[in-house]
């Protein structure tokens, strides 16, 4: 196939998997949730085993929003390093999030079994790599961190790198053991018809115009016309929420990422590694279950979607250009090139939890690179919200924190 796209990878690849219909009359649940990407998805799936009657919309179609063009990594590593979070919100909230993260994979691997996903979900190492020599000291202190509270990590010097991923011009790095890969937009997609078997009423183009908050109830009014009347609203709208909450509590970005021809000989040995670098922005790569290579990286400021996706070419050579450093006798054919746009948050974690101003109602926003897992994890604190529970990370990934 020799076709440059500006499309997401993911949705050329998987097409149109499936396909909802909008509101057309008034509802109720006990829980809406907001938002149909794979936050959404997860969200929904726990909310159906706990037995509320739910709902969820979508403004777009199905998936269709930064789902569609994220690269699926899942890793427990936060966008901040272990250390630097220990400093930033102490030894207990930083160790708490990042074991959370590993233990999301666990819990994503348990679901793509429950409901025999084609995902293809996948166990993969991770390598964090030093691009620059002065990166090696940072890099060392962030291994001894991860080693002291349980991770499994081994040091690779460069020399073993080169033997072990044909990687040059590296300075050392962190093999770890917990990681994996799946596609996140067949996934979403999978738990969605999965759970609306189950009851789950789903509506794409569907968008929340106002909502009205009553005792015990809230009441959402579309775009379309039709209301829907829900003890709970969980707001599942990522980057999106910018539009919503008037806080500066994130930043946005838009990160660029590049897909190869099928080739399936030529990184054979890095088909079971995620692998990512200290450059700022970070480069990020894997193979696909199809055989490709996958490289993301040029992250820049996010202006509008205009400015994002005439970068295109540009962030295509950049990132050819990292990949030539480590690989120079490889030659990347580029069949897919895309634009997304993600948040960041200052201390990498997410916000999910209760805001003051949205009455019977939560987030679940899992912004970085980890979005997926603490996504994963946010089932588990919506589940005890619900039942008007604490959980211990609450105060680490509130709103005013």
């Amino acid at each position: 196939m020799d076709l440059k796209s500006n499309e997401p990878f993911w949705l050329v690849k998987n097409g149109l998997i499936a396909s909802y219909p909008s509101l057309k009359s008034d509802e109720e649940c006990d829980v809406l949730v907001i938002g149909g990407g794979i936050t959404g998805s997860l969200i929904a799936h726990q909310m159906r085993q706990d037995g509320y009657q739910t709902i969820l919309i979508d403004k777009r179609e199905i998936c269709n929003g930064s789902t569609s063009a994220t690269t699926s990594m899942l890793q427990y590593e936060i966008d901040v390093p272990l250390y630097e979070l220990i400093n930033l919100i102490g030894e207990k909230g930083a160790v708490e999030s990042y074991k959370a993260c590993s233990g999301s994979i666990d819990t994503i691997e348990k679901l793509t079994k429950e409901i025999k996903t084609e995902a293809g979900f996948k166990r993969k190492r991770s390598l964090y790599f030093a691009s620059k020599k002065k990166d090696v000291s940072w890099l060392k202190k962030e291994f001894e961190a991860r080693k002291k509270y349980g991770f499994e990590v081994k040091w690779l010097e460069a020399e073993e790198i080169q033997k072990e991923f044909g990687f040059q011009n590296t300075y050392g790095g962190i093999v770890s053991k917990q990681g994996a890969s799946i596609d996140a937009f067949k996934f979403a997609h999978e738990l969605l018809e999965f759970n609306r078997k189950k009851g789950l009423a789903i509506f794409d183009k569907t968008e929340m115009k106002s909502v009205k908050y009553y005792k015990g109830y809230n009441l959402v009014t579309t775009t379309n016309g039709p209301q829907i009347k829900a003890k709970k609203i969980i707001y599942c709208i990522g980057y999106e929420s910018k539009n919503l909450l008037k806080e500066n509590f994130v930043d946005l970005k838009s990160t660029y990422a590049i897909v190869s021809e099928i080739d399936h000989d030529k990184f054979k040995n890095i088909t079971n590694t995620l692998v990512w670098n200290t450059d700022e922005p970070y480069m990020y790569m894997r193979t696909t279950d199809d055989g490709r290579l996958l490289i993301g990286g040029g992250d820049e400021d996010f202006y509008d979607a205009g400015k994002r996706d005439a970068l295109l070419n540009k962030k295509e050579k950049e990132i050819i250009k990292t990949l030539k450093k480590i690989k120079p006798d490889y030659h990347f054919y580029t069949d897919f090139v895309w634009a997304g746009t993600f948040g960041e948050t200052k201390d990498g974690l997410p916000y999910i939890g209760e805001h003051k101003n949205f009455k019977n109602s939560y987030f679940v926003l899992g912004f970085g690179g980890n979005g997926i897992t603490f996504s994963v994890t946010g089932m588990e604190m919506s589940s005890k919200f619900m039942k008007n529970k604490k959980h211990p990370l609450s105060r680490y990934f509130k709103f005013g924190r």
